[in-house]
C-alpha cells in the first residue's frame, strides 16, 4: 500500500493563490473558510460599526475577513483570518502597513460562527489568538444570538441580546447593543 503525499503549503503560496482568500493555513494544510449568508451579513455589520467608530476617533485599523495574520509563536507558518479584526494605530504605522500577512497579532479578533463551524474548531482559534497576544476575542454565535467575550487578562463572559458589547480598553469608546448585530436590514 502506498501512502499519498500531502502538499504542504507556505504562507507565501497561500498569498499568491487566486482563491487564497477562502482559506487559512494550519500545519501547512489549507483550511477552507465557509461563511453562510447570515454569518457574513452579521460580520459585515460589525465591521461597519467598528470601522465608523475607529475612523471617527482615529483609533486604528479595522480589517474584514480576508485579512490574514501570521503571528502565532507555536507555528510561524500558520495564517488565520478572523472575520473582523482591529489593530490599534499606535501599534502599526502607515509606513509599516504589510503587503502580505500581518506579522503582529491584532488587538481584537472576531469570529462569527457559521452553520458548518464546529465548537471545538472555534475554541481552538480562540486559544490560538489569546496565545498570540490578542487582547480581546469576540465569538458571535448566530444560532443563539449570543456573543462570547474572551479578554486576555480575565475570565470571559457571555452576552445576550439585552446586553451591550463593549470594546473595553482595546477599542476605546466602542459600544453596541448585541441585538443590533442580529437585526436584519429590512423589516
Amino acid at each position: 500500500m502506498c501512502a499519498m503525499a500531502h502538499t504542504k503549503y507556505t504562507p507565501e503560496a497561500l498569498l499568491s493563490m487566486p482563491d487564497g482568500d477562502q482559506y487559512e493555513l494550519v500545519d501547512g494544510e489549507l483550511v477552507e473558510r465557509q461563511m453562510g449568508f447570515r454569518s457574513s451579513r452579521i460580520g459585515g455589520e460589525l465591521f461597519g460599526l467598528l470601522r465608523a467608530h475607529c475612523r471617527q476617533h482615529q483609533l486604528g485599523w479595522v480589517l474584514p475577513s480576508d485579512a490574514g495574520y501570521q503571528c502565532f509563536p507555536d507555528d510561524p507558518s500558520k495564517v488565520r483570518k478572523p472575520d473582523v479584526s482591529f489593530i490599534q494605530a499606535a501599534r502599526l504605522a502607515v509606513e509599516d502597513e504589510p503587503e502580505g500577512w500581518a506579522t503582529i497579532a491584532p488587538d481584537l479578533a472576531v469570529e462569527v460562527v457559521s452553520p458548518n463551524d464546529l465548537f471545538e474548531a472555534v475554541s481552538v482559534k480562540v486559544r490560538e489568538y489569546l496565545a498570540a497576544g490578542v487582547r480581546l476575542v469576540w465569538v458571535i454565535d448566530t444560532a443563539t444570538q449570543m456573543v462570547y467575550v474572551y479578554p486576555h487578562d480575565r475570565r470571559g463572559e457571555i452576552l445576550t441580546q439585552a446586553d451591550d458589547l463593549s470594546g473595553e480598553d482595546v477599542v476605546e469608546g466602542f459600544q453596541c447593543r448585541v441585538a443590533d448585530l442580529f437585526a436584519p436590514p429590512v423589516g
